[in-house]
């Protein structure tokens, strides 16, 4: 009889083990399904894109940044699209949230509807709010929320929230979570997530490193994994949603007829470009040989607005209040001391807003060091949200980076993380 209780109490023990083992399992978060793609995201920081390399490289999904605030569509989503499409490639669109109030919401998620009027997406639109301009939690869930009820509403389509780890974990709330889901941005340890717990128990796609290398692509990109919870069942185009604002996008793509006499240096120093970045999307073997009657594609404003721009095949940067040539040099991955050299500067602590300065591409390689994680700035982050996704202090990165005002980092500046 003593045998048999043990022997019930070894079963009910198990079993007592197998429900808390669920129980917790609820609160991990996990790949929704086992089918995986490998994928990427790009915007115009990529410049111009060779698909045909990409989808050889084994790359099968790309999401598209196509929109950011209410007036900046980016330059390279219409060819990227194209091009992506052309050879295969599953796509699907991102918009950058700048909202800080439900208005707001709504302006931008008519923005990014009318970007993306007539396009076929083969995957969920997307949702990168990660910059929240003094919003409280509350605020930035409605935000979010009215975001994302009118997109679906505009394009008929599912929509799911990009999101890091901290911000899936202590900003998003519940019922986010319940209704949307969720593409995680976490570059740690990929096993270490099933003890992680977020408002979400599972993710549909899963950045895990910013500093992917792929054929067909200049310099890093992001690499993801996404599960087929990703694709839209039953794709269809995006139906026509007007321009909230009325006005131009600040970036464009642009056609431009060849003329006699033309050459393709003075064609792309007349729009702020480079013959090589002309002769790549238009696909010119020979950039000595264009012919009238011959048909451009001219992506103009290829940076974030009121920055840079290019110019003869330099860079032509616009000084920022707060800006030191120490942080320009470390953005552009040159010196001090060429910056000034181009530029005739005397005095290498006296810059003013609104001065230009020439970087020459020559100058403008990447800056890394060997046995060192790089970081490269992209638009809304802060270095206090870099410092938690990457475990270290504020103090940590401006130490490593030397960095004179925490409060001023840049779009493509790289951090030694």
């Amino acid at each position: 009889m003593l045998k048999y209780f043990k022997q019930i109490g070894i079963v009910l023990m198990i079993m007592l083990i197998a429900i808390l083992i669920n129980a917790t399992s609820t609160y991990a978060i996990q790949p929704a399904s086992d089918q995986r793609y490998e994928g990427i995201d790009v915007s115009n920081w990529q410049g111009y894109i060779d698909y045909s390399q990409v989808a050889a490289d084994g790359i099968q999904i790309v999401y598209i940044k196509a929109s950011q605030g209410t007036n900046y569509k980016d330059p390279y989503f219409d060819i990227n699209y194209e091009n992506a499409k052309a050879n295969g490639l599953k796509v699907g669109f991102y918009h950058y949230l700048t909202a800080t109030s439900t208005e707001g919401a709504v302006q931008e998620a008519q923005f990014f509807a009318s970007v993306i009027s007539g396009k076929v997406p083969d995957c969920k639109l997307v949702l990168d709010y990660e910059t929240f301009g003094g919003v409280g939690r509350e605020g930035i869930n409605e935000i979010a929320r009215t975001f994302l009820e009118n997109v679906r509403r505009l394009t008929n389509k599912p929509v799911i929230v990009y999101s890091d780890l901290f911000n899936a974990q202590d900003t998003f709330n519940a019922s986010i979570a319940d209704n949307y889901e969720l593409w995680l941005a976490y570059y740690g340890n990929y096993e270490s997530l099933y003890d992680v717990q977020t408002q979400w128990n599972q993710w549909i796609g899963l950045q895990y490193t910013d500093m992917g290398i792929i054929s067909g692509i200049e310099g890093y990109t992001d690499r993801n994994i996404f599960t087929q919870e990703i694709l839209i069942g039953e794709t269809s185009e995006i139906p026509n949603v007007d321009n909230p604002t009325g006005n131009e996008y600040n970036t464009r793509t642009l056609t431009y007829t060849v003329q006699p006499g033309n050459t393709l240096g003075e064609i792309a120093q007349r729009y702020g470009t480079t013959y090589q970045e002309l002769a790549k999307i238009n696909g010119i073997a020979n950039p000595n040989l264009i012919f009238p009657g011959q048909v451009l594609k001219i992506i103009t404003n290829t940076n974030m607005p009121g920055q840079e721009t290019r110019e003869a095949g330099s860079i032509i940067y616009t000084v920022q209040r707060g800006n030191t040539l120490s942080q320009i040099a470390q953005v552009y991955g040159t010196t001090v001391q060429e910056i000034a050299t181009t530029n005739r500067i005397s005095n290498v602590n006296l810059i003013f807003p609104g001065e230009q300065l020439k970087i020459t591409n020559s100058t403008r390689q990447p800056a890394r060091e060997i046995n060192q994680a790089v970081y490269i700035v992209k638009s809304g982050d802060t270095l206090s949200g870099i410092a938690r996704r990457f475990g270290v202090t504020v103090n940590d990165l401006v130490t490593r980076n030397g960095i004179n005002n925490p409060d001023l980092i840049f779009p493509g500046q790289r951090l030694f993380v």
